[in-house]
């Protein structure tokens, strides 16, 4: 069922027009309803939480069901189950995919960006199921992939549905989209704050009260529900330490330039692997990946599904210099091919794990030269993972944030900016890399950029600014209508012509018709002096960006604004001229 069959479903179990809702939705339209969009963010928060707990019970349902002693113990298979898992979980995402996804390929954090670019917010019911199954399928069988893109989308897909159900504007949808992206975030790991600073990173949100608050409410709703489930215990337990002299700098230096190389790396096999794939049909694109995951995992068990054990393990103890380079040349490719060749997993999980790998290394060459006691392994393993998440996405306040929250350890705050904001300088400029979502929706022939204008209009949906001063006339009436109708004093007439809506004239040439002719018995629209602007529809939900474009894409010069009741049917607010855009974002 598509996102439009639920908004029908719900339009039959409603009276129409329903005064409430209307009310609702233009109050809603304007960019300072905080309110509502208050409301709206805990609805979304508790919705995606309810989510991201059922995905997370029934993939570590599925994992202690399958797997022994414990649920990510992948090394107790034998070689040949280890080969053969990825494989048919990848067989498996290929038969649903194939059979149910009508087209969609690309989903993750990558396709919530396309749509807040492209679609104005709206995300699909049959992406949800699909993001729902594929990641819950890629993750149990073995491939080197995470959860947390997978919760991304799945909270700003629900965040996304709710609005459209409730046919709210645009720029309320955005909002929703946003706060089940912050929410994602903060119900995989209990990091509420690093999901807002996410949401408003990766988004590219402008900081707003009101687009900041529903974020923030979104996220400790999530966060709520998860501590409920899971406790409030950090994720990652590890002992305190703090940087003590110039000298403990230098190995942070260090660790943020390998960190840049590797991040660097990553996104060039995502994108040399996904572009080098285009040739192959989809089917065999996930065949290829369950094979090179496959392979991978049997030399090396270690890099397949989260690896949050292993994680653990990196935290707490030096290991061998040759096991964590095999280990991090084997997770850079057995992520890579997966992301690359389409299965439906995350990317932040994979990064945070190479980021701890890099940091146990900076640790190994670290440790004759620094008192290993004042600054241990789990220290550098932590700004490994912040430098890899901040620099892969090009999220550095949210890498610094993530790793605060994760293991309630403020100490790592200055070093970590520091070998954050070298491993992004690293990537982005010496390498030339931008963000693994950028990447990705480029490997697939989308770009994304960042107008200013254009996320000014995006803010603003057309119910909040458009004129409802105005009377809907047939073309033709009798004086004294007519009269009726200048005593109204309305600012436009909208004039049907051919039963539609097709010209906007001002509501002062009728009067100055009839002071001109006080003998006139009838009055034509259509033939008074007057200037008469071209008419186009538009809906109560869309931005004022998406009035521009009308404008430009139809030659009218007005708007009336319209929300259909019934086919045939419409219900309309108010009208929309270029001028009063112009009027709503101009100084």
């Amino acid at each position: 069922m598509s996102s439009s069959h639920l908004a029908q479903f719900w339009r039959r179990l409603r009276p129409a027009p329903d005064a409430l809702l209307d009310r609702m939705r233009l109050q809603i339209a304007r960019p300072d309803a905080l309110l509502w969009h208050a409301l709206f963010g805990i609805l979304t928060g508790l919705t995606t939480g309810v989510v991201i707990i059922g995905f997370r019970l029934a993939v570590e349902g599925t994992q202690a069901l399958m797997l022994p002693h414990h649920g990510e113990n992948y090394e107790a298979l034998s070689i040949a189950a280890r080969l053969l898992l990825p494989l048919g979980g990848a067989l498996l995402i290929a038969a649903v995919f194939l059979r149910f996804s009508n087209g969609i390929r690309v989903l993750g954090v990558a396709r919530v960006l396309e749509r807040m670019e492209y679609h104005q917010g709206h995300l699909t019911l049959r992406g949800f199921v699909l993001q729902f199954v594929g990641a819950a399928v890629a993750i149990v069988s073995g491939h080197s992939v995470g959860r947390e893109g997978p919760h991304v989308y799945l909270g700003a897909s629900g965040g996304s549905l709710l609005g459209q159900l409730l046919e709210l504007p645009n720029n309320s949808i955005r909002i929703m989209v946003a706060c089940g992206t912050a929410a994602g975030i903060a119900a995989s790991f209990n990091t509420p704050l690093a999901g807002v600073i996410f949401a408003l990173e990766v988004l590219a949100l402008e900081y707003s009260i009101a687009t900041f608050i529903p974020i923030i409410l979104a996220a400790a709703s999530a966060d709520w529900l998860f501590v409920s489930v899971f406790g409030a215990n950090p994720f990652f337990e590890v002992p305190p330490a703090v940087v003590g002299s110039v000298a403990d700098l230098m190995p942070v230096i260090l660790l943020g330039i390998a960190a840049g190389m590797v991040s660097a790396a990553y996104t060039q096999a995502v994108q040399s692997i996904a572009g080098a794939a285009k040739a192959l049909p989809f089917f065999w694109r996930l065949m290829l990946a369950g094979v090179i995951a496959g392979l991978c995992g049997a030399l090396m068990p270690e890099v397949m599904g989260l690896g949050f054990d292993s994680l653990g393990q990196l935290l707490k103890e030096h290991l061998a210099w040759e096991f964590l380079l095999m280990l991090l040349a084997m997770k850079l490719m057995a992520t890579s091919a997966s992301i690359g060749l389409g299965i439906p997993g995350g990317t932040i999980g994979p990064a945070l794990f190479m980021g701890a790998v890099i940091g146990n290394l900076t640790a190994l060459v670290a440790a004759p030269f620094l008192d290993a006691s004042a600054v241990p392994a789990s220290f550098y393993v932590l700004l490994g993972m912040g430098a890899m998440m901040g620099a892969s996405l090009l999220a550095p306040l949210a890498g610094l944030t993530a790793i605060v929250e994760l293991t309630h350890s403020p100490g790592v705050i200055m070093p970590g900016m520091l070998a954050i904001i070298i491993a992004a300088l690293v990537s982005y400029k010496g390498f030339g890399k931008d963000s693994l979502f950028i990447t990705m929706l480029r490997a697939n022939g989308l770009d994304y950029r960042i107008n200013p204008l254009i996320r000014e209009l995006r803010r603003q949906a057309v119910g909040g600014v458009m004129n409802r001063r105005f009377v809907h006339q047939l073309a033709e009436l009798d004086r004294a209508k007519a009269e009726r109708l200048v005593v109204d004093s309305p600012d436009w007439i909208i004039v049907n012509k051919a039963d539609k809506p097709t010209y906007l004239m001002p509501g002062i040439a009728v009067a100055t018709f009839l002071s001109q002719n006080p003998d006139a018995a009838s009055v034509d629209l259509l033939e008074i002096p007057g200037e008469r602007l071209e008419l186009a529809p538009i809906h109560l939900q869309a931005s004022l960006q998406e009035a521009v474009v009308a404008l430009e894409a139809t030659g009218a010069q007005a708007l009336y604004v319209r929300r259909p009741l019934a086919p045939g049917i419409d219900h309309i607010y108010g009208v929309l001229t270029r001028s009063r855009i112009d009027t709503a974002y101009k100084y």
